[in-house]
């Protein structure tokens, strides 16, 4: 009996999706030979609600290993909403659920991250078989060691690091870099400490102004006319940190700031008198050709999701735990979020070289 296997990729876009996609694709074709069908879903959960599917051959999945973003293409469909009936009066659930019958789909394959995940158990919830994949560049996901997309942003936020440096010494500056991570701190830690920046400020960790200062006056101090922040573009103070979401970006809004690097920067040469400039690799970290370690992490993913398929085990979130490939009941995920914890190992090796954290 033939297999109709949907694919869909959700959210953001990051290097390996479509690496991932061929991982799966590939492992199924070599499975179940003709037995297989894939199905691609176009624009994520919104082609998935609006029945935007085809069927996809096997030379569709040739040459996008080193291929970034989606062939299948993707779209931000917020989970609050899932279950709302806005003005257009669908029924987003109801209308999800029709299109994976009329696909007549055997099961479902959801690339993507935390609101991807909610979505995906809430369709098994549903009675549809799901199977999740772990995308992200802010490495969030929960009950996962690693993501696809996190590496390959780390090298891309650690090679914009590295040139900063540079310009920084010439000009004799302080530059502060905003990378992406709006809760979580993994990308900013991780580059921070790979491209040698002298302070980090992330999410978990609220900064406290006058002792970002005190780490730049010192650096002075010692001869060193430069200083590079890697700042995650969700970071706040500790005066933020009492304050409720709505609360800090009612603030934020009043100030005229959107994320806290412009003020920090401000702030600095404020006090301190160096000059101080901003850069935002913004949108780049997520974008190009995924690194080698994603294209195996993605390969590994695709490969096991394939696996699960042949096991008609559905439900699940592909993961690597301790270094093998495994996977997690959707329901135990699904809304969790992997933080960077207070005794984070690589908090201590960024203190133990001296860094700041604010």
């Amino acid at each position: 009996m033939t297999k109709r296997v949907g694919i869909l990729t959700s959210g953001g876009d990051c290097p390996g999706l479509n690496a991932t996609i061929r991982g799966a694709a590939k492992a199924l074709y070599e499975r179940f030979g003709a037995d297989v069908e894939i199905v691609g879903v176009r624009d994520g959960y919104s082609g998935l609600i609006t029945g935007d599917w085809h069927e996809m051959k096997q030379s569709d999945f040739s040459g996008i290993l080193t291929q970034g973003g989606t062939i299948l293409g993707t779209k931000r469909t917020p989970f609050k909403m899932m279950q709302v009936i806005e003005d257009d009066q669908v029924d987003k659930v109801a209308e999800m659920k029709k299109t994976y019958k009329k696909a007549k789909l055997d099961c479902l394959l959801c690339l993507g991250g935390n609101g991807t995940h909610k979505t995906a158990n809430l369709l098994a919830e549903e009675g549809l078989n799901i199977i999740g994949l772990p995308k992200t560049i802010d490495n969030d996901i929960w009950g996962t060691d690693v993501t696809f997309g996190f590496h390959t942003a780390v090298d891309i936020a650690t090679e914009v690091i590295d040139r900063i440096h540079t310009t920084a010494s010439s000009h004799r500056r302080v530059m502060v870099i905003e990378l992406m991570g709006n809760k979580a701190g993994w990308l900013t830690l991780y580059s921070g400490i790979a491209g040698g920046a002298d302070i980090i400020l992330i999410p978990e960790l609220p900064y406290d102004m006058d002792k970002v200062i005190k780490a730049i006056e010192k650096r002075n101090a010692n001869g060193r006319t430069f200083s590079i922040l890697a700042v995650a573009e969700g970071a706040y103070d500790v005066a933020e940190a009492k304050m409720k979401k709505k609360e800090r970006a009612a603030a934020r809004a009043a100030a005229g700031v959107k994320t806290a690097t412009n003020r920090i920067a401000a702030d600095i040469e404020r006090i301190t008198g160096f000059e101080t400039r901003v850069c935002v690799p913004g949108h780049m970290q997520r974008g190009g050709t995924p690194s080698a370690y994603d294209r195996v992490l993605a390969t590994q993913f695709g490969a096991y999701a394939a696996k699960l398929v042949a096991e008609d085990r559905y439900g699940v979130a592909v993961a690597m735990v301790n270094s093998v490939v495994t996977d997690n009941p959707l329901a135990e995920i699904a809304g969790k979020s992997k933080l960077v914890p207070a005794d984070c190992p690589m908090l201590d090796l960024a203190r133990s070289m001296g860094v700041s954290l604010g």
